[in-house]
């Protein structure tokens, strides 16, 4: 899926006393470090430079302009001079765009010979931002702080993690979300208040009957079902039996006809995100897998067994990753291996984990399922590529939703698997097995996530200040006393800031 280009509106503080000149100079030297920004590599987004802001209406309008714009999905805000902060009261607390405070200034190094007072009034960002630091506390604004100057490689790449994940909450808000059918009977962390995350999220999640969805795929043209059987060929490593003059050729027809009813669904309806339920097929002959596999790779949001939570958090974290190296997929740990000091996890799904992740070319296969009472479906089979990685999921806690991550090393399988014809990923969990899953399952984090090699944990904290959702990351630093008296804290909180 394609992605209109993003922007991070630049907004320098200041105020009238300094006169014209000392103005204009702050709006040269803020204008440069837009600039700097812009041309820098770590951040995937334009940088756009606005006038710098001397009163409270300006700063008002300006905080209003960038919630009603389509492109700005964040804001950086720096106070040049001393701008002070009773001003940005109505601004900050108008301000719906994810927010960085960056505090730096124009110049690396003091001027140590040359010195005087004008110098000074010019470059009082070491206070002003000091000032803005407190308005933003006291108002209780969420934001990410960054030290440092523009020059500085760190700086820029701690801004691009921020700027990944405002990509993402935007992507979040403007989400339009398709179940076809509903979740899977009697699972509990499939279910959740979609009100709640309309509210929290800006995800718009909406039921669809299946065969809604059949009579598009029925309606496919043999012509565009051609077109899209030899790009399966020219793409992956086809089973012969799936080739052209292959016994099962006909099925692999039919899971083209699938992708392509599907995506004239999706963009049809404006849908970015959606789910399937193998319960759930309608007319359908196929459990969808190709169709799911090659959408996620595209960019589309998908949740397994009606698991709108993990399909809504998968886009987010496919728009935040961007063109970020590595891949970003749906996944579920399935089994383990206790071999003391070989643990590891398997994670798979039926079917559908993304080729995004994939560590060499997939392998378009078809073979039986056991579950879903129907045809035998077509699938990409492929292992994951080895590399650090994490894992997140989202759950409805009842009064909040709940982000769980750890942060995992997928590794190669130890031995082939040639008996077990799905996508696969194998990690090693930080710090351990054991003390991770001790610490996922005491926070009740869900057996669907997101795995992804392209986002790490900044990108994460950053997002769910975002939010302002609860986030809890297992580490190589996690011990599981400290874990529970984590959780307990976050308890308290976020039950106490209900009533603020």
């Amino acid at each position: 899926m394609s992605s209109a280009t993003t922007e991070i509106w630049f907004l320098t503080g200041s105020q009238g006393l300094y006169g014209e000149e000392t103005l204009q100079q702050v709006a040269d030297q803020s204008r440069q470090v837009a600039d700097a920004l812009d041309a820098a590599d770590e951040i995937g987004a334009r940088v756009v430079w606005k006038p710098v802001l001397k009163d409270a209406e300006a700063i008002r309008r300006i905080c209003l302009e960038a919630n009603a714009s389509d492109e700005c999905v964040g804001v950086i805000a720096w106070m040049h001079t001393f701008s002070p902060a009773k001003m940005w009261i109505a601004g900050l607390d108008a301000l719906r765009t994810p927010l960085l405070h960056l505090h730096t200034q124009a110049n690396v190094e003091l001027p140590w010979a040359d010195i005087d007072m004008d110098f000074m009034n010019l470059n009082q960002a070491a206070h002003g931002d000091r000032e803005f630091g407190y308005v933003q506390s006291r108002l209780g604004v969420a934001r990410t702080t960054v030290a440092g100057h523009a020059s500085d490689p760190a700086v820029r790449q701690r801004i691009g993690v921020w700027a990944r994940a405002a990509a993402g909450f935007n992507a979040l808000r403007t989400t339009k979300l398709a179940r076809f059918g509903d979740n899977m009977r009697d699972v509990a962390v499939t279910e959740g208040d979609k009100v709640e995350a309309q509210l929290r999220f800006g995800v718009s999640v909406n039921t669809y009957g299946v065969n809604d969805l059949v009579a598009v795929v029925d309606a496919i043209e043999d012509a565009s079902i051609d077109g899209l059987v030899k790009e399966y060929a020219d793409t992956y490593r086809l089973a012969p039996e799936l080739a052209a003059g292959g016994d099962r050729h006909d099925s692999l027809r039919y899971a083209a006809r699938i992708e392509l009813g599907m995506r004239a669904f999706l963009e049809d309806g404006g849908f970015t995100a959606f789910t399937t339920n193998f319960e759930d097929l309608g007319g359908l002959r196929q459990l969808p897998g190709l169709a799911v596999q090659r959408l996620m790779a595209d960019g589309y949001g998908f949740g397994g067994e009606g698991d709108w939570k993990t399909s809504l958090l998968l886009r987010g974290l496919k728009v935040a990753a961007g063109n970020s190296p590595g891949g970003t997929s749906f996944m579920e740990d399935y089994t383990y291996n206790l071999t003391p000091g070989e643990e590891r996890i398997l994670g798979a799904h039926m079917l559908e984990v993304c080729p995004s992740i994939a560590a060499d070319t997939p392998s378009c296969e078809i073979h039986p399922l056991g579950i879903g009472g129907r045809e035998d479906p077509v699938r990409l089979v492929f292992d994951a590529t080895p590399g650090p990685a994490v894992v997140v999921g989202l759950a409805d806690m009842g009064d909040r939703f709940r982000l769980v991550a750890n942060e995992i090393d997928v590794v190669p399988p130890d031995q082939p698997l040639p008996k077990l014809p799905v996508a696969r990923a194998v990690w090693k969990p930080r710090p351990d097995l054991r003390t991770s899953a001790e610490s996922w399952l005491t926070a009740g984090g869900p057996h669907h996530t997101v795995l992804s090699s392209a986002i790490g944990a900044e990108e994460l904290e950053d997002l769910a200040e975002m939010l302002r959702t609860e986030l809890l990351i297992i580490d190589a630093n996690t011990t599981t006393r400290q874990f529970r008296k984590e959780l307990r804290w976050n308890a308290a909180y976020h039950r106490l800031a209900l009533g603020l």
